[in-house]
């Protein structure tokens, strides 16, 4: 691979996205004056095209990165199935192209068609062991080859919700150090500290909104850093709408919209309000604990997302939580075979 190249062209299905692709992008981006990424995407796939192409675009923004579907069959003999998807692959191309970069043999034929100079990059994955096809078997095990964004969309997060003071934090805490994971902590709790007021002041909407964005913010910074596919997460935006309801009296329309705009969460996991704690300054206290943990209650019934409640002993809690987080680990992804 010598020379320098005007119009790279890059294609793939991304599905998903990892170091072998990198490795690809990055031989045209060092050897191109510009290079377009055609992301190719059959309908019946799992990941939406949209995603894949944001993760290609995060981790080169320099590359014209677009989306390509192509709904044919995959026929590397024959001419009329090439002429289909060339067609597609024209299509998306704003100038001619001097450079196809490929790992397998089919750019050969594909820069030929284009009048372009093939660019085979690491024939056999010698260097970059990795396919699509592992990752989607194993993600766990491919975790060291997939870019951060990749990451934070594989990761499964585990929230930990419940009245004040129901001891979510000890709870959350446990499971991370079971599993290996990260615990995003509580943003609010950090907030009610250094708040102009004080814990005890008059609470604002204002306030509500930062807090699910600030909690929101750090959530997705822990996901893409995760060291395995599991996340545990002390609250989310969700919870930050009932608070909203605990402090002012009724729903916010501003936070509700920003909670339900989240991805949804493999799982909550609701600490049980039957052992009483004595609160601290921060904390909300004994009053008006039985009223939330039923508004967590009647809101987990109505979300659509798997939950649990946990109540007993420490021990007991964790116990369950684990059980129920064990379920969501082994469900894996589900994602459907590529099409070619």
């Amino acid at each position: 691979m010598s020379g320098r190249h005007g119009h790279g062209l890059v294609i793939g299905k991304f599905y998903p996205f990892h170091a072998g692709h990198q490795a690809l992008v990055r031989a045209a981006t060092s050897t191109c004056d510009r290079v377009t990424v055609e992301v190719m995407a059959h309908a019946v796939e799992s990941i939406p095209v949209d995603v894949r192409v944001g993760w290609v675009q995060a981790e080169h923004p320099t590359a014209r990165v677009v989306a390509a579907p192509d709904d044919h069959d995959v026929d590397f003999h024959s001419p009329e199935v090439w002429d289909l998807h060339m067609e597609v692959i024209e299509s998306h191309l704003d100038a001619p192209v001097d450079a196809v970069f490929t790992s397998d043999a089919y750019g050969e034929e594909m820069a030929r068609r284009l009048g372009a100079t093939w660019v085979q990059v690491d024939p056999g994955r010698a260097s970059t062991p990795i396919s699509g096809t592992v990752v989607r078997s194993d993600v766990a095990g491919s975790w060291w080859a997939l870019p951060s964004p990749v990451r934070a969309w594989f990761t499964k997060r585990v929230v930990v919700v419940g009245a004040e003071p129901t001891r979510t934090t000890t709870l959350a805490d446990a499971l991370g150090a079971h599993y290996g994971t990260t615990v995003v902590p509580q943003f609010g709790r950090e907030w009610t500290e250094r708040r102009p007021g004080g814990p005890t002041g008059p609470w604002h909407t204002t306030e509500l909104d930062l807090v699910a964005r600030e909690q929101a913010a750090l959530e997705d910074a822990a996901a893409a850093a995760a060291p395995r596919p599991l996340l545990l997460c002390d609250t989310d935006a969700f919870a930050t709408t009932l608070w909203h309801e605990r402090h002012l009296g009724s729903p916010s329309p501003t936070v509700r919209a920003f909670a339900d705009a989240r991805p949804a969460p493999a799982l909550y996991v609701l600490t049980g309000d039957e052992t009483p704690t004595a609160p601290d300054r921060v904390r909300d206290g004994e009053h008006g604990r039985s009223w939330m943990q039923g508004r967590f209650r009647e809101e987990l019934g109505a979300h659509g997302v798997p939950w649990v409640e946990v109540g007993g002993s420490h021990e007991q809690r964790l116990v369950a939580a684990v059980a129920a987080v064990d379920e969501v680990v082994a469900a894996g992804w589900q994602l459907a075979d590529p099409v070619g």
